[in-house]
């Protein structure tokens, strides 16, 4: 029986990922005030390219400096200039090194920029996250007017990146960020041509496709990240998804990423939310103990067949072999862990079987703490806590070429939170 892991995958634009591993995107806040990519950046991607996943993902690069997802994002709103075009050539030289695909995410956080950022993001209706704390400000609805201006932005960056050197393109619809704002009735109540009806909420999504793919050409993977469901009550459902996808398939989209949640409801940490989680009307199969969103890339496989990519909780050889057999996954993504291993790939393809697990940070926050955690909207925090333990060892690959995972929670969070208003300091008023 052939090594699965190790077959190659054709996209439907004629491009060949060398093997069935993938490092997923993952933010790295690594890029200078301005957006501009650093050494740091090379440094982590080309480790990440040594270490044998047929294709990288970069994290969110932006498309509007406005609305960025975290301080130290990449960001792509206009023509580069020379200095913009040399730093991401380098960065994109740094993650095709070993001859790997590596593709550039690119995004607009819409409502869920944080407040330090913007305190009036932009988002398809003035709707608030509904989220302690106060990170995020109060949204301003879109007008039509700055919507074709975000959707020609996409473009601007796909065309950017690929001259750059990258081999592929992912716009991000998933997570929450500004176009899975429009695609869920939960955050999208217009009632113009981008409102209402599913049609009028994907058109945003399919707008941005469009506009990459005109950029990009044919031969140039185009993929897309889709969330599978938000998992909240009269939000974005597995239905949805599926139609969706039926049009982005049509639309000559390459492969599409299955995902799913939001900030609110961080399905994509295996973490519960802040509400109670809504169920979908998906059949669970034994694969749903190890990866996140399988069983939902299984029966989106019976209406599309273009190649999905599954993301989230694989850690077992076993598993990810199964997926693939299945007919689940046609690419698995790989995240946390290669926050830590670096070469992650590598040994699954030399016959590890199992990867180490980093999740369980919760134990080393102080007693008082993790008894606090037992309140469902306290352990939510608590979770976007350990979330900044694995930035902080992204953090450390880029400074320093390898990770810490010595270090505490609570040292990783004040670690990430300094490095993020350093950032904010240097971009100026």
């Amino acid at each position: 029986m052939p090594d699965l892991l190790a077959t190659t995958l054709t996209l439907p634009c004629g491009a060949t990922i060398p093997n069935r591993l993938a490092k997923a995107a993952m933010t790295e806040g690594l890029a200078t005030a301005q957006g501009v990519p650093t050494p740091e950046l090379e440094r982590l991607y080309g480790l990440w390219s040594d270490g044998g996943a047929g294709m990288l993902l970069s994290g969110n690069i932006l498309v509007d400096a406005d609305h960025l997802e975290r301080p130290g994002n990449v960001v792509i709103d206009r023509e580069p200039d020379a200095a913009m075009r040399t730093a991401l050539a380098a960065w994109a030289a740094a993650g095709t090194r070993n001859g790997n695909h590596f593709w550039a995410q690119i995004s607009h956080a819409g409502r869920q920029t944080l407040k330090i950022v913007n305190p009036r993001p932009k988002a398809p209706s003035a709707v608030k996250l509904g989220l302690p704390g106060g990170q995020f400000g109060e949204p301003v609805a879109l007008t039509v007017t700055e919507i074709e201006d975000i959707v020609r932005r996409f473009g601007v960056c796909a065309a950017a990146v690929k001259e750059a050197g990258f081999t592929g393109v992912q716009v991000h619809a998933a997570h929450g960020y500004l176009l899975s704002e429009f695609l869920s009735p939960r955050s999208n109540q217009r009632h113009d041509q981008y409102g209402g009806a599913l049609a009028n909420r994907a058109r945003a999504l399919l707008e941005a496709v469009a506009a990459v793919r005109v950029a990009v050409g044919q031969e140039f993977p185009v993929a897309v990240k889709l969330n599978s469901a938000d998992f909240q009550k009269g939000g974005f459902a597995f239905e949805d998804s599926l139609q969706v996808a039926q049009w982005l398939e049509q639309a000559g989209v390459d492969l599409i990423e299955i995902s799913g949640g939001t900030y609110e409801q961080p399905k994509l940490l295996g973490v519960e939310g802040v509400e109670e989680e809504e169920q979908q009307n998906v059949a669970r199969s034994t694969l749903m103990r190890e990866a996140y969103f399988v069983d939902f890339a299984l029966a989106m496989q019976d209406k599309v067949s273009i190649p999905l990519m599954v993301t989230g909780g694989f850690r077992r050889r076993d598993a990810m072999e199964q997926a693939l057999a299945s007919g689940g996954a046609d690419l698995i993504g790989l995240g946390r862990p290669m926050c830590v291993v670096t070469d992650a790939p590598a040994q699954l393809l030399a016959g590890l079987e199992e990867l180490p697990r980093y999740e369980n940070r919760l134990s080393l926050l102080p007693g008082w703490l993790s008894f606090l955690t037992r309140i469902k909207t306290i352990k939510t925090l608590a979770t976007f806590g350990v979330q900044y333990w694995f930035y902080a060892q992204i953090d450390e690959i880029g400074r320093k070429s390898h990770a810490d995972p010595s270090m505490s929670v609570m040292s990783a969070t004040r670690r990430v939170m300094a490095l993020q208003k350093e950032l904010l300091a240097a971009s100026g008023p």
